[in-house]
């Protein structure tokens, strides 16, 4: 069966997928190498999709593409219905990288709550204790800190625990009121957190979700991350937030436009702590989407029911 890896292997990754060579043929391309990928799509049947977006055009490269799995939860970056039209089945893997990304998004909170970045610098600088004088009114702690959880799926569920476990009080939301405690409605959320942290999936309702608008309503020593999907944050509203202090600090793992480009207004601001959009990134999500996509390939070649189909291919 031949593959398209679209990313480029580690060692680890070689290792996990060796004992499939038998059967699988995997060809690796970088995100940023189109010509590679339209080149290897004339004959790839399966395509292990990461982040860099696949277009209707892509996938009519692919004429013998049967099936588009993507390494982690979110297909907006999949033409899903060129994909549906073409019979192509389109695949994901809820929950493989719940783990790293709550932890990840609980990293940001820490790192803005106790100035990682402004102490790594002074340190560097040999700017020994006390570097701050207003150190002690500006460093938070989770525990004590209301944390509203914006969607309450498997991601922010483990956040729920993470950060309860450290002392924190917990509200979340989500479309409706799911009967368990702590819910609350979005307004409500946003004026009680000292923590707001988001978890919801990028659609049509939840694009520019936190706007200016939203930010009023939160608390000017409150913070914001962003482990989910940049257009969820008007990022223009938000940098002015930050930049007047209307809120306190933001941890960013994703953003509007990816990578980020250097007119991004959050690039400059001090209270800010940016990633690349990697919180789902670690040794152990790798392994757990390495092996549910190698089973699905594997069912595939078996001529038996794949999981985690978002679609229903036509003719299928």
């Amino acid at each position: 069966m031949r593959v398209l890896a679209h990313f480029i292997p580690g060692p680890k990754v070689m290792e996990f997928v060796a004992p499939e060579s038998d059967w699988l043929n995997i060809r690796w391309c970088a995100a940023d190498d189109d010509a590679t990928l339209h080149r290897e799509l004339a004959d790839a049947e399966v395509l292990w999709h990461v982040l860099r977006p696949l277009s209707g055009d892509d996938l009519r490269r692919g004429p013998r593409l049967r099936l588009v799995h993507k390494f982690g939860v979110g297909i907006n970056t999949i033409d899903v219905d060129t994909a549906t039209q073409r019979g192509i089945a389109v695949a994901n893997m809820p929950g493989a990288n719940a783990a790293s990304v709550a932890e990840g998004a609980v990293m940001l909170m820490l790192a803005v709550l106790r100035q990682l970045l402004p102490l790594d610098r002074a340190t560097r600088q040999l700017h020994g204790w006390p570097t701050d004088p207003d150190l002690g009114e500006r460093c938070r702690d989770i525990g004590g800190a209301t944390v509203g959880l914006v969607g309450f799926g498997s991601i922010a569920q483990r956040v729920a625990r993470i950060v309860s476990a450290m002392g924190a009080h917990v509200l979340h939301t989500s479309t409706r009121d799911d009967g368990t405690p702590g819910w609350r409605p979005l307004p409500e959320l946003l004026a009680a957190a000292d923590i707001v942290s988001l978890h919801v999936p990028l659609t049509a309702t939840t694009e520019g979700l936190i706007d200016r608008a939203a930010l009023a309503q939160m608390k000017p020593d409150a913070v914001l991350i962003n482990t989910s999907r940049g257009p969820i944050v008007d990022e223009t509203a938000l940098a002015e937030a930050l930049r007047q202090r209307r809120l306190a600090g933001a941890g960013l793992d994703v953003f509007a436009v990816e990578p980020v480009t250097a007119d991004n207004p959050l690039l400059g601001l001090d209270n800010v702590v940016l990633t690349p959009h990697v919180s789902w990134y670690t040794a152990d999500t790798m392994r757990r989407y390495l092996a549910a996509a190698v089973d699905n390939c594997r069912r595939l070649r078996d001529g038996l029911p794949l999981t985690h189909v978002v679609n229903q291919p036509t003719g299928c």
